[in-house]
């Protein structure tokens, strides 16, 4: 009989983390455990306070299944039985983990997928003043940076980096922090700047306000884009979306959003959470595929999980032995 705990955790962040929303000193996961005898498989989650997410809520979501997984529920079971969100895809990453273990054979195979190889992905810089920010920017030293917005003041924000990084990749993330008032002066300093990807520019409930809006650079759903009940809303205004599990709800979900994304002509960015690499792990199976990745969480830690994945020069590795990939 299969055995499910849930925990909340918290990891201290380097530093403090800034978005248009607020800060943070701390990274705060739901880890989801289940032991089947000898074999164990976890998965971790971020709840998310825009989608009205708490720990505790997630926790309560999560045990409520205790039930339906002593008595043998699937991951397709698992599917019907919760909405997409983080409690799901704890739930649903811990299940991966365990089959992998109970049949030592690592997920990426189970799905038919090969070996995952290292990918590039970016690192964020948090929103400050300009002279912060290209500071920030010039001492990361990757060679692709995101640079988290905040509305007014961004056409400084966006000059000042590019100026401290001449030849650094830029991506930009408003998080919903622009407007109709200030949308076409951000978008030019972006172009000044060779900005290749705008994330979630306005609030997702304006979303019409890009229907015939011209923009020379790739426009990237964040806060628009869910699961794949929410894909056809955002073909023909975004470029691009953002693939984030804890939104689909899982790895199952974030596998087929992405691929169903590709083949209606978007292109997709692989995200998350300021999390550990117990996060980034599935999500890295995702970024295989994907045109970016910002898979960076265990990056802005303190200290992350031991015998995480390794991180150098802007590239991300996996690790077997780590979740999913039994050695």
């Amino acid at each position: 009989m299969t055995r499910l705990t849930a925990e909340i955790e918290r990891f201290p962040l380097a530093g403090r983390f800034t978005i248009s929303r607020g800060s943070k000193t701390e990274a705060v996961v739901v880890v989801a455990t289940l032991v089947d005898g000898e074999f164990v498989g976890r998965g971790e989650c971020v709840p998310y306070a825009r989608y009205g997410e708490t720990p505790e809520l997630v926790v309560d979501t999560i045990m409520s299944l205790a039930g339906p997984i002593e008595d043998g529920a699937t991951v397709g079971d698992l599917q019907k039985l919760l909405p997409p969100g983080a409690a799901r895809n704890a739930l649903d990453c811990a299940m991966w983990d365990l089959e992998s273990r109970r049949y030592a054979t690592a997920v990426h195979s189970i799905f038919g997928l090969p070996a995952p190889r290292p990918v590039r992905t970016c690192i964020t810089i948090s929103l400050g003043t300009p002279d912060e920010m290209a500071a920030a920017a010039r001492a990361a030293g990757w060679p692709l940076l995101k640079l988290k917005l905040g509305g007014e003041g961004d056409v400084d924000r966006i000059a000042a980096v590019r100026d401290a990084v001449p030849v650094a990749r830029l991506l930009v993330d408003a998080n919903e922090a622009w407007s109709a008032a200030n949308f076409d002066a951000n978008l030019k300093a972006c172009v000044s700047a060779r900005v290749e990807l705008i994330e979630q520019p306005l609030p997702a409930g304006d979303d019409a306000m890009l229907d015939g809006r011209d923009h020379p650079i790739k426009l990237c759903a964040d806060e628009s884009i869910h699961g794949l009940a929410s894909l056809d809303a955002v073909v023909g205004r975004y470029d691009a979306i953002n693939v984030k599990l804890d939104k689909t709800g899982g790895l199952s979900e974030a596998l087929a959003l992405a691929a169903m994304a590709k083949a209606r002509g978007l292109t997709v960015m692989v995200g998350s959470m300021v999390a550990t690499s117990l996060s980034m792990a599935p999500a890295l199976l995702v970024a295989q595929d994907a045109d970016w990745a910002d898979l960076d969480g265990p990056m802005l830690l303190a200290r992350d999980r031991d015998n995480g994945l390794a991180y150098a020069n802007g590239m991300l590795t996996p690790q077997p032995g780590f979740w999913g990939w039994p050695t």
